[in-house]
């Protein structure tokens, strides 16, 4: 058991000495599952990310003498809790760590960002055998809801009219996700896909976060070691797309909204007792707030403990 609190803390530890980045949705939630840690009944862990942004550029993507750097770091307690064979309730307790600088200020805003709640259902779980290889495949589909536990000051819109609104801890709207995830697995090799749609509500500020898509597609292999630890390198794309705000009910925020497409590279890894990993995600292509912003690349790490 001391064995596995090392591991633990030392992987946490880990987590907060990193450096990496992010894209479109900086700053209000991060809908990104990938590979679920393997585990039979239930786990909790603590997920790291750390996000960058350019604020403030020009029309043509340019920085300016106001051009801001902005960093989002994310400590998120989550855990999931599977109920049977067919249910399964993942939960996200976030808190934020929001930075901005550029050549007159720098800002920081630190709290407990908004708790999201998921349910998924198992539509089928199957195994078949192929000649001397095992095929295992199976789909769940789900949906959840968005707590506006965060802090969300309208003020920061009113004085930043031509930056992303960004800049919050939280919504300060209840929202709502459907989500799907399936695995297909051949042995070792297999293919892991997730689809969640985020569907926005306008908050007490007569401000509405445009309806967010988030995909990803993982290939991984499984190399199983002494009978007892595993490791899995994982690779795939990751694609994110908003709508654009809306204020009063009516009126579009231009510098809202875009997509992106990363690589994604990672690698999991399993004991008995723990799970631990990371995955890096470079930015292929994006377009930002009608080109007005500008992400980085990012990574995120994980640990978590099943019980």
């Amino acid at each position: 058991m001391k064995i596995k609190l090392i591991i633990a803390l030392a992987i946490i530890c880990f987590s907060f000495t990193v450096k990496a980045c992010d894209i479109c949705g900086c700053g209000v939630g991060s809908y990104y599952i990938g590979i679920l840690p393997e585990y039979n009944k239930r786990f909790i862990g603590l997920r790291y990310q750390y996000k960058t942004l350019q604020t403030h550029l020009g029309p043509a993507g340019q920085r300016t003498p106001i051009s801001t750097d902005e960093t989002y770091q994310s400590a998120e307690l989550w855990g999931g809790w599977n109920f049977g064979k067919k249910l399964r309730v993942l939960v996200f307790v976030p808190y934020n760590f929001n930075e901005r600088v550029n050549q007159d200020e720098r800002g920081t805003k630190n709290g407990l960002g908004d708790i999201a709640l998921m349910g998924y259902y198992n539509l089928f779980n199957k195994s078949v055998t192929l000649g001397s290889k095992l095929l295992v495949q199976s789909l769940w589909i789900g949906a959840g809801v968005k707590a506006p536990t965060g802090k969300y000051e309208p003020n920061e819109r009113l004085a930043l009219q031509d930056s992303p609104n960004n800049f919050q801890l939280g919504t300060a709207s209840t929202d709502f996700t459907f989500n799907a995830a399936y695995d297909i697995r051949l042995n070792d090799l297999g293919v892991n896909a997730n689809v969640n749609y985020k569907v926005n509500t306008e908050n007490k500020f007569d401000y509405r976060y445009g309806n967010k898509l988030t995909t990803n597609l993982l290939a991984y292999y499984k190399f199983r070691l002494f009978h007892r630890f595993t490791v899995a390198p994982n690779a795939g794309i990751l694609y994110e797309k908003s709508a654009k705000d809306v204020e009063h009910s009516k009126y579009e925020v231009e510098v809202s909204g875009g997509h992106s497409l990363a690589a994604i590279a990672g690698v999991e890894f399993a004991l008995k007792g723990v799970s631990f990993g990371a995955n890096y995600q470079n930015i292929r292509s994006q377009n930002l707030a009608s080109g007005r912003a500008f992400a980085g690349n990012r990574l995120m790490t994980h640990v978590s403990i099943p019980f």
